[in-house]
């Protein structure tokens, strides 16, 4: 399949219906907390979300609520999330989609084979990158600007 390259909001979804499903993995991306990432010590923001992960819900009737996903539908694009119910008119409860883009991932099984080689491959780029000296000082500088005006 070929990747076009069109600014068309009509051509974009169209390309993003018509994927094939191993490259919409690349739509269930999950933001990592800062509590992950530094446990995780990556450079890594996001990971793609996977049965078992953790999540928390951030936005939505549902912000805050955490559970364990029990299901990721990569056909359309959505992931189920452990007591997310509602209730449907006969009285039985279904499972609500939910969008990765809305979930944080608090915690998961990052020792798998393939998790475990991204996590690394980031930690061997530079992985977590933290604040020089150099930096603090430009924050000084540009607070004294800010101060002096």
């Amino acid at each position: 399949m070929m990747m076009s390259k069109s600014k068309q909001p009509r051509k974009q979804r169209k390309a993003r219906y018509e994927m094939p499903l191993h490259l919409r993995r690349h739509f269930m991306g999950v933001h990592l907390s800062k509590e992950l990432r530094q446990k995780l010590a990556t450079g890594r923001r996001s990971l793609p979300v996977v049965k078992g992960d953790k999540v928390k819900i951030m936005r939505g009737k549902r912000k805050g609520q955490t559970g364990k996903v029990t299901e990721v539908d990569l056909s359309s694009a959505v992931v189920y999330v452990e007591g997310m119910v509602r209730g449907k008119s006969r009285g039985t409860e279904v499972l609500i989609p939910i969008q990765p883009s809305n979930l944080l991932l608090i915690d998961g099984d990052f020792m798998k084979k393939g998790r475990k080689e991204v996590i690394d491959r980031t930690k061997a780029v530079g992985g977590a990158k933290q604040p020089t000296a150099r930096t603090s000082e430009k924050t000084e500088k540009t607070s004294e600007n800010v101060k002096g005006v």
